[in-house]
């Protein structure tokens, strides 16, 4: 069952655009193997005071997913509007909370990786002492294992967790990471992805890590945006990624 409720023609434009590229998030989360199973959740909120956001249904692999079967959904979970295909109800405590509160925020994606999940059981999290760390560095919030992530009582306590940052780690689960929009919150999280995969291998060997100063990760912080030369890093990243997975026949149908 991959019927479809909702065409380009009948909806608003900007919608239109934020189900396209978030079809392409799932395809690239697909393409580089993060993917767990029919599991985890990326969302996108769209304009309106209603706050509702689209998500994936329930039931389906991520390279599945297209512009018209994403859901849209309320930030109780509940559907906005019909649909074939129910909400992953894990999903409604963690994304619902951050959409109704975070105005800063557009567009949350859930994993959790071998290489992430492993960095949420350890104590410390992330050191911040690879490139790759170094460059979210002061952006990282630690939210304490409650089981599943079913229930609204977790709501205000993973927001309070939160606070202002941008990557949140799940401790004994996983991450979330979230940015203004989808381009920004891909490249945010293949970021922390590599870095926790970097931490993981280093911490296989022996001797001792270099500890990058302070000052140093700050520096590599501010100027990942933009390479300190104005161009946004972020938009490039994303259309060159989508170019790749399109060019190997990876990019699902619309």
């Amino acid at each position: 069952m991959l019927s479809t409720r909702s065409s380009a023609p009948t909806m608003d434009a900007e919608e239109w655009r934020l189900r396209c590229e978030l079809t392409d998030l799932y395809h690239l989360i697909d393409y580089f193997g993060w993917t767990e199973m029919i599991f985890n959740h990326i969302s996108v909120r769209l304009p309106g005071p209603a706050h509702n956001y689209l998500v994936n249904p329930f039931g389906l692999n991520y390279y599945e997913i297209t512009p018209q079967n994403l859901l849209k959904v309320g930030i109780d979970g509940r559907l906005a509007e019909p649909a074939d295909y129910p909400a992953n109800p894990a999903g409604f405590a963690l994304h619902g909370a951050i959409h109704e509160s975070r105005a800063d925020v557009a567009c949350v994606a859930h994993t959790h990786t071998t290489a992430v999940s492993a960095i949420a059981m350890k104590r410390g999290g992330f050191d911040h002492n690879n490139f790759y760390a170094a460059q979210f560095y002061g952006r990282v919030a630690y939210h304490d294992f409650e089981g599943i992530t079913l229930y609204a009582d977790e709501r205000s306590r993973m927001l309070a967790s939160l606070g202002d940052k941008h990557v949140l780690v799940l401790r004994n689960h996983g991450i979330a990471v979230c940015e203004h929009d989808i381009p920004s919150t891909f490249m945010l999280l293949w970021t922390v992805q590599r870095a926790a995969e970097v931490q993981c291998q280093a911490g296989a060997l022996p001797g001792d890590d270099i500890v990058i100063d302070d000052a140093i990760k700050q520096r590599c912080r501010d100027a990942a945006g933009d390479l300190a030369s104005g161009v946004r890093v972020a938009r490039m990243v994303w259309d060159a990624s989508v170019r790749r997975m399109r060019s190997r026949g990876s990019s699902g149908q619309r």
